[in-house]
């Protein structure tokens, strides 16, 4: 059975503007069910058929006129020859709707598991001609299958999605046990056993995205470094701890983040930096995208234990974090722009500063139902001389109640999409 993804609109809306789309995601999240589902009238080839991987690095023109446009290319990494000659196609039928005046219509969708190569070819070739929207595994509201749209932290908005049909309330032990599961598509559907699938999947990340790019004899100390990061999510990232624990270099840890981060296995959270931010500590936090693989590698055995582990916490505000970024995937719009976190020199910290319309919305995130003081560092934030909007302290909570003028509970089942 389809589950149908939030993101849908936003890649049927960039096909009708762009010549070219680009979907990235992790390995296995149904980057080409997706297109295949929207598009299901364009020919799809994969690259990892030999034959037509052949044919693509030998004589990428020739691939390209025998198959026509529109096309969908999966695995189109594999042979990088194609970019070169996509843009020459591209920008040939451009040079004819303008004489002609036809409208533009889709050329080509492109997609592929790694990310690392897949966004180096796209960035050096066809800036400026392909529109590029990431898939994460299933947020909670497309694994029940219910609609989303873009998290926004305004209580107005809150208070509308509370009202809104079908949305009931988690305890904290469903909230642990999604955690615990995850949101990759096979585990979500009940296709594959959790620890079986999240143990291939290790070895097949390893093996197809990570090799590449690391020295051979380095895949056991990738999958320890892998497991050592896991064990730090929700927290800020210290190279030097961590290169030093797992025997490489410090150059070695920021590469291998990146590696994990460009391939949509986590993500990091910068820190919210203005003129006035001379005492903010500048290293950025960490976050797996995927719960129940973050879970896997750190070895938990069941939801039980993860909810009463010293890592509850940590694995709480994962959650939260990775729903956010998946909402504002979905929109196709950059996180980056609008979430941050604030902590300064003397240990005041505020989970997630969400920057919207010139203002600042900060939020905690608290795994217990009425948590002590949880807003006590919000009056930090006036030095950054912007509106400071009320907060939220996102917890277990049933429902949106004040705390104070300048707070909100707002359960976790109202974030993300």
């Amino acid at each position: 059975m389809y589950y149908p993804r939030i993101i849908e609109p936003s890649i049927a809306e960039a096909a009708k503007s762009f010549p070219c789309v680009a979907l990235y995601g992790p390995r296995q999240v149904g980057k080409s069910t997706v297109l295949r589902h929207l598009f299901p009238d364009v020919p799809y080839v994969t690259l990892d058929d030999a034959a037509d991987r052949a044919l693509a690095q030998e004589n990428p023109r020739l691939f390209l006129e025998t198959y026509g446009w529109p096309l969908a290319i999966d695995e189109v990494h594999k042979a990088p020859e194609l970019f070169e000659q996509m843009k020459i196609a591209i920008d040939q039928q451009r040079l004819d709707w303008l004489e002609s005046g036809n409208p533009r219509s889709l050329m080509y969708l492109v997609s592929g598991s790694n990310q690392f190569e897949l966004r180096e070819h796209v960035s050096e070739t066809l800036a400026g001609r392909i529109a590029e929207l990431d898939l994460s595994s299933f947020s909670q509201r497309e694994a029940e299958h219910r609609s989303g749209s873009l998290f926004d932290p305004s209580i107005e908005k809150l208070l509308a999605k509370a009202r809104s049909a079908g949305f009931t309330p988690k305890t904290r032990r469903e909230i642990f046990e999604s955690i615990f599961r995850g949101g990759m598509p096979d585990v979500v559907t009940g296709v594959s056993e959790r620890d079986v699938y999240f143990k291939s999947y290790v070895s097949t990340y390893i093996e197809k995205d990570v090799l590449r790019l690391i020295a051979a004899d380095r895949e056991s100390t990738f999958v320890s470094f892998m497991e050592y990061a896991a064990l730090r999510t929700a927290q800020q990232v210290n190279y030097d701890d961590i290169a030093r624990n797992i025997g490489i270099d410090n150059a070695t840890c920021k590469r291998w983040f990146s590696i994990l981060e460009s391939s949509g296995v986590i993500v990091r959270l910068q820190p919210y930096l203005t003129s006035a931010s001379t005492r903010i500590v500048k290293t950025p936090k960490m976050y797996f995208m995927d719960t129940g693989l973050c879970a896997y590698l750190c070895k938990w055995p069941d939801a039980g234990m993860l909810e009463r582990c010293a890592m509850a916490g940590a694995f709480y505000e994962t959650y939260v974090v990775s729903e956010m970024i998946k909402s504002f995937q979905n929109a196709n719009v950059d996180p980056k722009r609008h979430l941050y976190y604030y902590r300064d020199k003397d240990s005041k910290e505020v989970d997630i500063l969400y920057v919207k319309d010139g203002a600042i919305f900060p939020i905690e995130v608290k795994k217990g139902i009425s948590p002590v003081k949880p807003t006590k560092n919000f009056s930090v934030l006036a030095k950054y001389k912007m509106p400071v909007m009320p907060g939220l302290v996102i917890d277990s909570a049933d429902k949106i109640r004040p705390i104070n003028e300048n707070a909100y509970t707002c359960p976790v089942g109202l974030v993300g999409a």
